[in-house]
């Protein structure tokens, strides 16, 4: 135990002697300190208000001047300043003449108070609190990071999450804005009809997404389970069951690495709405996400990473295939020929002609076509930009293209170099999404671990009829990064996933597999 430690322990039992407990069971504030310095702003340096206050809050700092202290009391909407003078305690405790000292002894930095006071402004412009009473909400046994270095381990404030929330107005700020985001973006769509409905986290089939599952299992039923990986299978069952417009915004788990862009466990919203296709859900991510960004932005006009993005609709809509081109010159129709075999082989030889790599794991046209963009491209897309008509091999669940045969009808809306949507006109015919979730499990077979597998009951909900219907998902946490200007997305997950302590390769560099 260290010596900080005991000491604030013996405090507490001497707080507990003097008959004032050293953790309450509550208070009753009259004011928040933001209200009370927006209500008194007028009080003039030097002068004094009979107003009864009450206030709490943690203590941040504390000066001890003789028979006279200052303390700064922080509650969640700011700080205030707390006056303590010897003699106005005093006059009020007429009968503990150590009133003064027993608050400035046994009141740390980092405890929770409730005082109650008049009010002063000093000569120096701050508003206080002029205290006459004190209560000890909670005595802190462990010291505050240093006021002045914060935490400056980066780690540490992923780890210790509240510490970082105590001492960094810039962290609590941003988790304010990102309740803001997720609840105007709940209300935009309750606003046009759209139904939340809350679909199961635990699952027997994982579906929806090309991605590795979490698997548990369900001991009374002796009945493997995953976590879900997306909503979206869940989801189009309600809309074959009626419900036209439907929504719901949680948390989706995926068992890949971990990097600045990546959590396993992360929030998304999935919005399906009948009768539309990819082209009316364009136009709703542009009017849903310009809606989050005037609530916490005020504007259009957004700055990240020093990088100024203009989000004024309407955005940038480019095919794939136009914008790979662009960039290496590649003309990926000119590949195909009647043997997909041969056109693969002509597509890669350009590609390394062109400098770029050919994994292995690409082995169809389509698929290269993506990995040209992604080593090419993905990362020039700073300005919003819809990306458009992806192959049908890396999109098992988007309806065929109306007019462009081995592409879907799907979107990808990229900003700041990074996917921050996806969508699709989505597949109804369930004799073809049968054939492409078979081509998925086969792949799954032959060892690729997030390959999509065959769910019998949502073939069999297909089967039933869904009406032609557009998709949408957006990932929560990185419009949250951009939205607030944040780095990682470590920044805007309150408490990400870590690696234990003293566990080997647990340094930051490490997470970065899966990027």
């Amino acid at each position: 135990m260290s010596d900080l430690r005991k000491t604030r322990l013996e405090k507490s039992r001497t707080l507990d002697s003097l008959g004032r407990a050293p953790y309450a069971l509550g208070f009753s504030p009259s004011h928040r300190t933001a209200a009370l310095q927006q209500a008194h702003a007028d009080l003039a340096n030097g002068e004094e208000r009979e107003a009864d206050v009450a206030v709490a809050g943690r203590v941040m700092t504390r000066r001890v001047m003789g028979k006279l202290a200052f303390f700064t009391l922080a509650d969640e909407s700011g700080p205030i300043q707390l006056y303590l003078e010897k003699a106005t305690l005093q006059t009020a405790h007429p009968d503990n003449p150590e009133v003064f000292a027993q608050l400035t002894s046994l009141v740390d930095a980092g405890d929770w108070i409730g005082v109650r006071g008049s009010l002063k402004r000093t000569d120096r412009g701050e508003l206080s609190v002029k205290v006459v009473d004190w209560t000890m909400l909670s005595k802190a046994l462990q010291p505050l990071p240093d006021k002045w270095h914060g935490l400056a381990d980066v780690e540490k404030r992923y780890r210790q999450r509240y510490l970082d929330l105590i001492v960094s107005p810039h962290t609590r700020e941003t988790f304010r804005r990102r309740a803001r985001i997720v609840s105007t973006m709940r209300r935009w769509l309750d606003e046009r009809g759209f139904l939340e409905i809350e679909t199961p986290v635990l699952q027997t089939e994982a579906g929806g997404a090309d991605a590795r599952p979490f698997e548990t299992h369900h001991n009374a039923l002796d009945l493997p389970l995953t976590l879900r990986i997306a909503t979206e299978l869940h989801l189009k069952r309600l809309v074959v069951g009626g419900f036209e417009r439907v929504y719901e915004l949680g948390r989706i788990f995926r068992n890949e690495g971990v990097s600045t862009r990546h959590n396993p466990e992360f929030t998304s919203v999935e919005i399906y709405q009948a009768y539309a296709d990819y082209h009316a859900m364009m136009e709703l991510t542009e009017e849903l996400i310009v809606a989050a960004a005037r609530e916490v932005c005020g504007g259009m006009q957004i700055t990240y990473q020093g990088i100024e993005v203009d989000l004024t609709p309407p955005w940038r809509r480019a095919t794939m295939h136009d914008l790979v081109r662009e960039a290496t010159g590649l003309d990926f129709t000119a590949f195909e020929a009647s043997d997909p075999p041969e056109s693969r082989a002509r597509a890669a030889a350009a590609m390394a002609a062109a400098g770029l790599e050919v994994p292995d794991a690409a082995d169809c046209l389509g698929r290269l076509l993506v990995e040209a963009f992604e080593q090419r491209v993905e990362d020039k897309l700073i300005q919003p930009t819809f990306v458009l008509d992806y192959p049908v091999e890396n999109s098992p669940l988007a309806r065929a293209h109306r007019s462009k045969p081995g592409l879907v009808e799907r979107f990808e809306l990229f900003i700041v170099g990074r996917e921050t949507a996806n969508a699709f006109s989505e597949l109804i015919d369930p004799v073809d999404q049968r054939s492409r979730l078979e081509a998925q499990q086969e792949r799954r077979r032959a060892g690729d671990p997030e390959a999509q597998t065959v769910d019998e009951d949502f073939i069999h909900a297909l089967e039933v009829g869904m009406p032609p219907t557009g998709g949408l998902g957006i990932g929560i946490d990185r419009l949250v990064m951009l939205l607030t200007d944040s780095p990682s997305i470590r920044d805007v997950i309150a408490f990400p996933l870590l690696r234990p302590e003293g566990r080997s390769g647990a340094s930051e560099a490490g997470y970065e597999a899966g990027s």
